[in-house]
């Protein structure tokens, strides 16, 4: 579950009904406070909420228990994208739009979220991220008959998301999504300048 006391936001509740809604979502062992920096370079008229993931993990924060690299468990990752779900319920009537923004797990976790509902976010950016396998339903189905808007951004010397994770992440994005496939050359698990700027022309375009 999300803890709705532990949203960040970049406007004032009284500032937020009729914008579109970007939901944005760390990496492991961060927190809700991390990826807020990246908020002065994307659209202004975009109201970001930055959320805590539910578990405890290091210093900070995990979506779900990491498993193999880029290969988690599907379960503990449906029902982390559930709570999600619950909460982005909680508040999608004050906005017309919500897209998905997410770092490593958290890019996992937007992707996870276009597969719960493939017709139901403007857009999901997944940065240094991943498509957890294992899928047998008919959500990828799904996902391919809307063809949602994507955005995978990687770097080339990322030494934490295995490259065969990386490769099944493109083939995922080419067949099911609209995607923007683009990769970094000399980024390892960041995000740079260039790719931020590429982010932001995208959701601007959206």
């Amino acid at each position: 579950m999300i803890d709705a006391e532990l949203v960040q936001w970049t406007r004032p509740a009284a500032d937020r009904t009729g914008t579109p809604l970007l939901v944005v979502m760390h990496g492991v062992g961060s927190n809700e406070h991390d990826l807020l920096g990246l908020a002065p370079a994307l659209p202004s008229d975009w109201t970001i909420a930055s959320l805590r993931a539910p578990m405890p993990w290091g210093p900070g924060y995990s979506w779900y228990p990491l498993g193999t690299p880029g290969s988690p468990a599907l379960q503990p990752v449906d029902e982390s994208t559930a709570g999600v779900l619950d909460w982005i319920d909680s508040v999608a009537a004050g906005h017309p739009r919500i897209g998905l923004l997410g770092f490593s797990q958290g890019g996992s976790m937007a992707l996870q979220l276009v597969r719960a509902r493939p017709a139901g976010f403007a857009f999901a950016v997944s940065l240094s991220g991943f498509v957890v396998p294992g899928v047998q339903d008919a959500r990828d189905a799904a996902v391919a008959a809307v063809r949602p808007r994507v955005f995978l951004g990687h770097g080339d010397l990322d030494p934490v998301i295995p490259a065969e994770a990386t490769a099944r992440t493109q083939t995922w994005a080419a067949g099911h999504t609209d995607v923007t496939d683009r990769t970094y050359q000399g980024l390892p698990h960041a995000v740079s300048a260039e790719e931020l700027a590429d982010v932001a022309a995208f959701i601007a375009a959206s």
